[in-house]
């Protein structure tokens, strides 16, 4: 899977998350399921093509640990954080988006809604 480095362009910080890019069916589909563990600097990035609520929404299903989420737009600003619990059925962001960053629950306060985000491809 392609890597991509994720940086909010929006704060000071010198943390950036290395991101596996979900940019196929099978790799959006399976997400972090079944994984044991998420390492602190690390997550997924699923692309969903076009801004919506419903396709970027997610599940929480056969997970084994709690997530931060961050949904981000076309424009690259993050318009939703939450963390996601283990098995929650469904979670969709309050505004349309694109990307769906999950990442470790860490990283939840590094974006505020209204941050811009760069990601740097590998």
């Amino acid at each position: 899977m392609p890597q991509v480095l994720v940086r909010n362009t929006s704060q000071y910080s010198t943390h950036t998350i290395q991101a596996e890019l979900c940019n196929n069916f099978f790799s959006r589909l399976m997400g972090l399921m079944f994984r044991k563990e998420l390492k602190p600097n690390s997550g997924i990035i699923i692309d969903e093509i076009k801004d919506s609520r419903i396709d970027s929404s997610i599940h929480m299903l056969f997970m084994r640990f709690d997530i931060a989420v961050i949904w981000i737009n076309s424009a690259m600003q993050v318009v939703d954080t939450r963390i996601a619990r283990k098995w929650q059925l469904w979670l969709a962001p309050s505004a349309p988006a694109r990307y769906v960053l999950e990442t470790h629950p860490v990283h939840l306060y590094d974006f505020e809604v209204g941050n811009l985000v760069e990601f740097i491809y590998d």
